[in-house]
């Protein structure tokens, strides 16, 4: 299928910016991208209660955003997750809130979304160690906060995608609980590009997610000298994914990180984890967070919702 007019006009506004984002500094490019995507993204929506709490990490404390949907007051509810994306070096909550109020109303669901550290200020493997304390924090302490621990699930946009492949991966070794669902929209499984997949062609294409781009994000994200295979980077080099949680894997038809997903869906299932696998055809990297402008944003996330109902009800 060709790029669906609507991705073409996304990427016509990304790329009449006077600046492109790899050519500013981090400060400036996390304003310019959360500001662009504020102004395309679904509005609002009310939930009961919004929450921002702080827990100790392994370098100071760690804020966490937690939306309870509505009507649900003093209710034991479902937990979800969910780690936003932007190379590790932009991204925040409040550009995914809209999406994430809408699951925690649809689904009737807490929702919890950490901060975790960005770089260049705090290189790998700042973000992953947040991660994993936050999601250790919620299995630990969802009881505190009327979630329910035998229903939690995961998930993440892009580089969040690969913080929800890590800590599923990691919390499987260990004898906690673990989660229900994994939830990977347009994963990095392989963020230093070590598989030879096909998708990988399009970094040389005009579709948002370049090489140049890619580049940017690793010289800001990478200390120097680092192992090229460390499965925090590449979840999809594990040995071993056997024991993880069923996935739903969602990719775009001109993405270059299509097949990272993709293969990953191949690789869980190889393991005996079930993964449903969907690739929306005609769209680019990113289409999940346009909801006033895409109309797969809508779908996307309906089939998000679909799924952590599903998990949740069984």
């Amino acid at each position: 299928m060709p790029l669906h007019p609507q991705a073409q006009e996304l990427l016509d506004s990304l790329t009449s910016a006077p600046t492109a984002l790899n050519q500013m500094t981090p400060k400036n490019a996390r304003l310019a991208y959360d500001k662009f995507i504020k102004k395309r993204n679904f509005n609002l929506e009310p939930v009961d209660n919004v929450k921002d709490q702080m827990i100790d990490g392994p370098n100071g404390p760690i804020s966490m955003r937690i939306f309870w949907p509505k009507n649900t007051v003093s209710k034991v509810l479902p937990v979800f997750m969910f780690f936003h994306g932007g190379g590790f070096v932009m991204g925040s909550v409040e550009s995914r809130e809209p999406q994430l109020r809408k699951i925690a109303n649809k689904v009737g669901c807490i929702v919890i979304a950490p901060r975790y550290r960005l770089a260049p200020e705090n290189k790998f493997p700042a973000a992953h160690a947040d991660s994993l304390t936050a999601a250790n924090w919620v299995i630990n302490n969802a009881q505190s906060i009327n979630g329910n621990l035998a229903k939690l699930a995961i998930g993440g946009d892009s580089a969040g995608g690969n913080l929800a492949a890590f800590i599923c991966q990691n919390v499987a070794k260990s004898e906690t609980e673990n989660f229900i669902l994994q939830v990977l929209i347009y994963p990095t499984t392989d963020f230093l590009f070590n598989l030879d997949l096909p998708s990988y062609k399009l970094l040389d294409e005009p579709y948002f997610l370049t090489r140049s781009q890619i580049d940017w994000y690793q010289n800001q994200f990478l200390p120097d000298g680092i192992d090229r295979r460390d499965l925090r980077l590449g979840p999809a080099l594990a040995e071993n994914l056997s024991g993880l949680p069923p996935a739903l894997i969602i990719t775009a038809e001109f993405d270059p990180l299509r097949d990272d997903g993709k293969n990953y869906a191949v690789l869980l299932r190889k393991s005996g984890s079930p993964a449903k696998y969907i690739c929306y055809d005609g769209m680019i990297h990113g289409f999940f967070h346009y909801g006033k402008i895409i109309d797969a944003a809508d779908s996307s996330l309906k089939e998000v919702i679909k799924s952590l109902k599903k998990a949740f009800s069984s």
